[in-house]
């Protein structure tokens, strides 16, 4: 896969994602947090990282052909599911153990890192200066 289908792929999914986890909140973000969703805590921060991802989701795919921004778009979102692979093994123990624990984790840091890669593909891709 090229890196600007990768990051448009990575950006759709970011704003399906996004757009699940504002709408359906406890549904949405169940397996990753377990019953904290339940909570009125818990919905406000879930809607507010739904917002996060489908903003950040449009802006890639509305930046992804502008050599200059569109790979620094990518990296960000790059940056931000390697924070919350961080934040989520930081706590592992007390989410559900599977979806929580082992594969809320893989997906940040599987989205991660394809990130930075499609990053640094477009970054190589744009001509120099």
């Amino acid at each position: 896969m090229n890196p600007r289908d990768g990051a448009r792929s990575l950006a759709r999914g970011r704003v399906a994602v996004g757009a699940a986890l504002m709408l359906f909140p406890r549904l949405a973000g169940r397996g990753w947090l377990g019953e904290a969703v339940d909570t009125p805590g818990g919905q406000v921060a879930i809607r507010a990282l739904g917002v996060r991802d489908l903003i950040m989701g449009a802006i890639v795919l509305h930046t992804v052909d502008h050599e200059d921004v569109g790979p620094r778009w990518v990296a960000t979102c790059a940056i931000a599911d390697a924070v919350d692979l961080l934040a989520t093994v930081a706590v592992r123990n007390e989410l559900p153990r599977f979806t929580g624990g082992v594969l809320s984790p893989a997906i940040a840091g599987g989205s991660a890192v394809a990130g930075l890669a499609f990053a640094g593909g477009l970054k190589r891709q744009a001509p120099s200066a």
